[in-house]
């Protein structure tokens, strides 16, 4: 049923004509569910939702992976909010503080490296998450 869900969702991310309260709806039954092995195709669309600058995808579906998968998806998270679309994030800025503070060792963990890497507008958004450990 999960993966029925995760492919509507993503079809009427891509219409342009989707109702978004009903597209928001459908999100938030996938996170309700708990179901975590759409964790993975969740995060491959959120890299798609990137390259593709599609700003409300990005949202919508970085949101859907931090309810799935907690601060261990900050990694995924900080590298899809490294990438400038343009738009304010403030949907995404809030889940990746929301992790941070949630669990501060398992998000200083995981964000200290990225902290170290080669692109740097990773680097300082690890940065930026790590000032919100309590």
């Amino acid at each position: 049923m999960t993966d029925d869900s995760v492919t509507r969702l993503l079809a009427m991310l891509d219409d342009l004509d989707a109702d978004v309260d009903a597209t928001i709806d459908l999100a938030d039954e996938i996170a309700a569910g708990g179901d975590r092995t759409v964790l993975p195709r969740l995060e491959s669309e959120l890299d798609r939702a990137v390259d593709e600058r599609n700003g409300y995808a990005r949202e919508l579906l970085g949101g859907l992976v931090a309810a799935l998968g907690g601060p261990d998806t900050l990694p995924v998270l900080v590298r899809a909010s490294a990438v400038d679309l343009g738009d304010d994030q403030d949907g995404l800025a809030a889940e990746i503080v929301d992790l941070v503070q949630a669990d501060p060792k398992t998000a200083e963990s995981v964000l200290r490296p990225l902290t170290q890497d080669d692109d740097l507008t990773v680097a300082h958004r690890a940065d930026w998450a790590l000032r919100f450990l309590p």
